[in-house]
């Protein structure tokens, strides 16, 4: 084990396991601030309900979130110093704009909502919630905008072995970024929106509070067919991006070793042979890939060979593949999942205009087990953005293997990785918990809890009850 393949170990971990909150995050309070928006155009105390209700798992999620978070930015100084000396000109801007502005919009107002029942009009309240949810989908635009600069490098200029930003509008106007952060923000939303309609499908199998969590799955079924639709559409302008961008990924994606002919054909199934760069055996689609790439039934797509004799030439000897079967396997993954889910929220709409969703057993058990697909989407996602983009960690200028600490220790660094790991075991049991014991309650002990502490303030009673 290398320095460098235990730095790698241990952002990828502890980056997987802190991307699985964030997304939760965005679609829940987006979901949250949609039911109180409804209590307040209708009136009906049970959206009240299921804004307190939703809102409790999401404040109990950003709370971890954001404890997972902090050890991301702390990595790129300790393990990654070459790194940040190379870019961080460029790459700290946006962090610190998330941290400064976005970071702090999300818990002020969130500190309003929680405090601001019984304070703050229904409409100023109302817009405490949209503001959180600004907010967070705010910190996900400044993060996408240093991850994008990785994939597709923009606004900046070679200064002393350094790259020096001259251009902060380019980061913005980035075309990675512009076809990027839709895919994450809808992929958010359906992360929110499964989550919702599989704890209340859950509720529903066991016939409690079957009105308040009828409605909140309805409600999350509508979300999540729109966001899925909408993962689907902006994943494949990501599609056509890459043949611009980074070709050896789209490549990699599809374990194209050779140049495609043309038309080319979207390679379903692989036994990938990487030793010999050879496919043993496929399953293709005629003509798709042509239409994913170009959205015309003609064109070749150049495979990975090809590819590396370019780059060789562009940017010297080396192995410019990336890891093959890890990028063409989660893409797979993230592809098959997404489009479960589209025909689960299809499915979940038609039972429920038709009257029939508390007669399909079978399907409310499987609404609960797809709680994990955006996870699983998620994650495999980011992990063939990322794995796609080796050897670089900024695209064209800078490799993985330049970028570690030169004087990190494995020793070190082994510590650290399984102290994290530790650490972040510990936090998910109690994260689970958490979320159980709240699922576990419903929302009928709320009332009863308000009889016992009427007594108490109203900004006491409020804490208690968001944080219990």
């Amino acid at each position: 084990m290398t320095e460098l393949m235990l730095a790698r170990l241990q952002f990828g971990a502890t980056t997987i396991f802190h991307f699985l909150f964030v997304p939760l995050s965005i679609g829940l309070v987006f979901m949250v601030a949609l039911m109180e928006t409804f209590y307040v155009v209708k009136g009906q105390e049970i959206y009240k309900r299921m804004a307190k209700f939703w809102g409790h798992l999401f404040l109990i999620n950003f709370a971890v979130g954001v404890v997972t978070g902090i050890i991301q930015e702390f990595q790129f100084g300790m393990n990654w110093s070459e790194y940040s000396r190379f870019v961080g000109d460029v790459f700290g801007a946006p962090l610190a704009i998330e941290a400064l502005l976005a970071f702090f919009m999300e818990s002020t107002f969130i500190g309003l909502w929680i405090f601001g029942w019984d304070r703050l009009s229904k409409k100023v309240h109302l817009l405490c919630i949209w503001l959180v949810s600004l907010g967070t989908v705010l910190s996900a635009l400044w993060i996408l905008a240093a991850n994008s600069f990785m994939q597709e490098p923009v606004g900046f200029v070679m200064n002393n072995g350094r790259a020096e930003m001259n251009d902060f509008f380019a980061l913005l106007k980035n075309p990675q970024l512009l076809v990027e952060f839709p895919h994450v923000i809808f992929g958010a939303l359906a992360t929110g929106a499964f989550f919702i309609g599989g704890v209340s499908a859950y509720k529903l199998l066991r016939k409690q509070e079957a009105e308040f969590f009828r409605r909140s799955f309805n409600m999350a079924m509508v979300v999540a067919m729109i966001a899925g639709v909408g993962v689907a559409f902006s994943g494949h302008e990501q599609a056509q991006h890459l043949m611009e961008s980074q070709p050896m990924k789209m490549a990699a994606s599809e374990a194209l070793w050779e140049d495609s002919g043309d038309p080319a054909s979207w390679n379903l199934f692989s036994i990938v042979d990487v030793e010999n760069q050879e496919n043993k055996f496929e399953i293709s689609i005629p003509y798709a890939l042509s239409y994913l790439t170009y959205e015309e039934f003609s064109g070749s797509v150049p495979g990975m060979l090809t590819l590396q004799e370019q780059y060789e030439e562009k940017y010297g000897e080396g192995n410019y593949i990336p890891p093959v079967k890890t990028t063409f396997w989660s893409f797979r993954i993230m592809a098959g999942a997404g489009l479960i889910m589209i025909l689960a929220a299809s499915a979940a709409l038609w039972y429920s205009f038709k009257e029939q969703l508390m007669e399909k057993r079978f399907f409310l058990k499987l609404m609960v087990a797809l709680i994990s697909f955006p996870f699983l989407a998620n994650t495999a996602g980011w992990i063939m953005t990322e794995i796609g983009r080796q050897p670089w960690t900024v695209f064209g200028l800078m490799t993985t293997s330049a970028s570690v600490s030169p004087n990190v220790s494995v020793a070190s660094l082994l510590f650290s990785f399984i102290a994290f790991t530790l650490a972040y075991t510990a936090l998910a049991i109690v994260l689970v918990y958490l979320f159980v014991r709240e699922i576990k309650k419903g929302t009928e002990h709320q009332g009863e809890k308000e009889d016992r502490h009427e007594s108490i303030d109203p900004f006491e009673r409020e804490a208690y009850h968001t944080w219990n």
